[in-house]
């Protein structure tokens, strides 16, 4: 399996004509589809169409593409990667150890606002390109359609994309020199459209047109797919992403410039017709139409498998709860989330039945991301810092594209109510889960009390000789959630000492560390007391799904091969026939409870976490544990605070 996921990386990243087409399918996806709805959403921006307000709003596309997708994110942000891995989180998990603790608002902020824009754009994407048949046939049912098309792709994600996956970049590499080709036939048209390219034209829309703000609201949607060639970093490379730019780039720029042209030949009619199918030759529509619904699927599916692989990068960087993760087939990085899927798709569905029409969508469509590519521009700007760049390179850079976004921002304000506050809705409630969540940890690992582990070498031993007390276990394995070396969760002790004193012939202690580097996967193992207390330490990188139970079985085959350890069962009719003994696993889980403290703030966030948790998975499943060896001991999560609202029991004194 190993073998099968890395040389499916290795060939995403092969610099070649089959690694530039695998990158087309995986990262230009949802960038590709812009053309379907971006100069339909200006021409209804209410502006009046003449030819300085096309050229106008063509210089801005041209120029947003150049100075938001090629220099920030192709030509910095690629280079700002973790291990080769791209994205929000990666970014964060470069800079976590910072001084400023307040950074990961950022990320949380960027990530929420990201994964709020995964619920848009399938909708979006896939309602636009069936709109293209109402110009064949306009009373066909394009909701009931849409709506099938995007159970379809929910459904499918459940087996993989895998095979499917690799058709995409043939379907994209045609669909790109589509929109390249129409484009440029359009162009001959109105050849002064050519004009747009410079800079002027947009400086000029900008000054003078009382609707700029609109106008910046709908051209920002060109660049809604710029946060995914960071994203998609790990999948492909720097190199590939660059590369297939450059192609992808021109292609749109040629689409933009003959929809801009087609529109100043039909003035008149220009603003009740999108654009995009009008430039087509009338004999090209069908096929045009089915290479946009699918360039729509295409993105879609990118767009729901970018979410799982976000929401698993956000769970090992304790953002959000454990989930169930399954992976449908042995690439590397794919992944399918259940819960999320379906979260998803109710999501999707509710979008497209509330706003039934893509120009309602546009509405309410880059409100969100703009707010990611603000926070990615902040995390930057510290990512820079740490490598040494010159202060004054840093500060034009962060102030060149806050003001930019800034703008940007401002313009998709002007859409709050008239759809915005849909995804702002979204983002919001997914920003409050993870603020949530990584606060209530913060309490939890604060009120959890540790005991230097050596002082108990002896009872340890001492419990083991002891064959009074019934053999519990032959290898006890417990979790300790102990941050500090040489420490140990005194609950755990308790555990093993106190409650129901526990027998065994081998103690294993697991301390994990979510190490800041996405492919991270190794240990080390300390002998604490000789054939009796072993400590073991995991690395796991972000990326990676803990599956505990694996890993103690790899490293306990290793100690066995080097002969650190003899596992064969102590009971004299199993070892003599070389059998070894059992494993059993015991999770302390510290219960809250409110009474124990006075703090009204504190609960509140507490039960908010405890009612987010019911989304995810018990540890024992979440660390990838058999499940059938688990027993988990619950104990009280008790607030050093003496809370006044309980009364005291009092003792009835005999006169």
């Amino acid at each position: 399996m190993r073998e099968n996921s890395e040389s499916s990386v290795a060939c995403h990243h092969r610099v070649g004509f089959l690694g530039l087409l695998i990158t087309l399918g995986i990262v230009f996806g949802d960038i590709g589809t812009s053309p379907l709805y971006v100069m339909k959403a200006i021409l209804h921006t209410g502006e009046a169409i003449n030819e300085s307000t096309i050229l106008g709003a063509l210089s801005c596309i041209i120029w947003t593409l150049t100075l938001q997708t090629t220099i920030k994110y192709v030509c910095v942000a690629l280079r700002a990667d973790n291990n080769g891995e791209g994205g929000i989180l990666a970014l964060y998990a470069l800079l976590r150890k910072m001084k400023r603790k307040w950074i990961y608002l950022l990320a949380i902020i960027g990530a929420s606002t990201l994964l709020a824009d995964g619920i848009i754009t399938p909708a979006i994407t896939v309602t636009t390109a069936i709109e293209g048949l109402e110009s064949i046939s306009p009373h066909l049912p394009v909701i009931p359609i849409t709506l099938g098309i995007i159970t379809i792709i929910f459904f499918v994600q459940r087996f993989g994309t895998e095979s499917i996956g690799k058709s995409f970049g043939v379907f994209m590499l045609i669909w790109f020199l589509l929109l390249g080709v129409t484009g440029a036939f359009s162009i001959t048209s109105y050849p002064l459209i050519l004009k747009a390219f410079n800079p002027y034209y947009a400086a000029m829309l900008l000054a003078k047109s009382p609707e700029w703000f609109l106008i910046l609201g709908a051209v920002f949607l060109c660049t809604t797919g710029a946060e995914a060639l960071y994203s998609d970093l790990g999948h492909c490379g720097r190199k590939n992403i660059t590369i297939s730019w450059l192609f992808v780039k021109a292609m749109l720029i040629l689409n933009y410039l003959g929809q801009g042209a087609w529109v100043l030949n039909h003035i008149q009619t220009a603003s009740s017709v999108n654009p995009f199918f009008s430039i087509m030759p009338q004999n090209m529509l069908i096929f045009a139409i089915i290479m946009a619904t699918g360039a729509a699927i295409v993105a879609s599916q990118a767009l729901i498998s970018g979410t799982f692989s976000i929401l698993s990068e956000a769970m090992n960087l304790h953002f959000w709860p454990r989930m169930r993760i399954k992976h449908p087939t042995h690439v590397k990085g794919q992944l399918y989330i259940p819960v999320i899927n379906l979260a998803m798709y109710i999501g999707v569905v509710l979008i497209i039945l509330l706003f039934r029409d893509s120009s309602h969508m546009e509405a309410a469509y880059g409100l969100a991301i703009t707010i990611t590519m603000l926070m990615t521009t902040l995390l930057l700007g510290f990512y820079l810092r740490t490598k040494g760049v010159a202060r004054i390179f840093i500060l034009l850079f962060m102030g060149a594209y806050c003001v930019i976004e800034g703008i940007f921002l401002a313009a998709n304000l002007s859409k709050f109510l008239a759809g915005g506050w849909c995804t702002m809705l979204i983002g919001g409630i997914l920003f409050l889960m993870m603020y949530v969540w990584v606060h209530a940890i913060k309490i939890r690992h604060h009120y959890i009390s540790t005991k230097p582990l050596n002082e108990y070498y002896q009872i340890i031993s001492d419990i083991k000789a002891d064959e009074s007390i019934p053999k519990y276990a032959s290898n006890l394995v417990y979790v300790n959630h102990a941050d500090k070396e040489g420490a140990v969760d005194d609950k755990l002790l308790y555990s093993i000492i106190n409650k129901q004193p526990k027998r065994a012939d081998h103690y294993w202690l697991i301390n994990l560390e979510f190490a800041d580097t996405p492919d991270t996967l190794e240990y080390s193992c300390e002998t604490l007391v000789p054939d009796t207390l072993y400590s073991v330490t995991m690395r796991i990188g972000f990326r990676i799904e803990p599956r505990v139970s694996l890993y103690l079985r790899q490293v306990v085959e290793d100690l066995v091969a080097s002969k650190k350890v003899d596992l064969r069962s102590t009971y004299p009719s199993l070892r003599k026939n070389g059998i070894p003994g059992d494993f059993r696993f015991i999770i302390i889980h510290r219960v809250y409870y409110p009474e124990s403290s006075d703090n009204r703030q504190q609960n509140l966030l507490m039960t908010i976490y405890a009612l987010i948790g019911k989304i995810g998975i018990d540890e024992p499943k979440a660390l990838g544990l058999d499940t059938s060896m688990v027993v988990v001991e619950r104990v009280p999560l008790i607030i050093n605070h003496c809370n006044r609202n309980i009364r005291r029991i009092m003792q009835i004194v005999e006169e």
